[in-house]
């Protein structure tokens, strides 16, 4: 078993918005998302390795880059798409939930939980048919962290 690097930080992270109200429920919304996700990505901030966006919360997999924290790397998501929505009401609960990747299978089990979501939510059939999650769209992710290669 290959155990991730000490010095590296991938996570699996649930951010909720604010009172379950479905914001990822309309197509301008969650595409507005999927744009602060990729511009941070673009911005060498973070990879991100999955993702989804469920009506009322997201799920991510992602590496903060070295010189990032994983704190300001919500900031960067959270902050920057409650920024760009001009919401009168809050977007995003306070918190969010994380959990350390520590090895190849924690890494898999991570990453097929968030590209299933949307099927066990019973929202599609198939999670290729999900339009705002990374199944079977590698062009909007980064590749399996090396150290998570089985």
């Amino acid at each position: 078993m290959r155990f991730a690097p000490q010095e590296v930080r991938t996570y699996f992270v649930t951010a909720v918005c604010a009172e379950r109200r479905r914001i990822f429920q309309t197509t301008a919304n969650a595409s507005l998302m999927v744009e602060v996700l990729q511009t941070n990505r673009a911005k060498n901030r973070m990879q991100i390795h999955a993702f989804v966006l469920m009506p009322d919360h997201m799920h991510l997999l992602l590496t903060p880059a070295p010189d990032v924290s994983l704190e300001k790397s919500m900031q960067f998501l959270k902050g920057g798409y409650s920024f760009l929505l001009k919401s009168k009401l809050a977007v995003w609960e306070r918190s969010y939930r994380e959990r350390r990747i520590i090895d190849a299978a924690d890494y898999i089990a991570a990453k097929q939980y968030i590209e299933k979501n949307p099927v066990e939510a019973r929202i599609v059939e198939t999670a290729e048919e999900f339009e705002y999650s990374s199944s079977a769209r590698d062009h909007l992710i980064d590749p399996t962290p090396p150290w998570f290669l089985t």
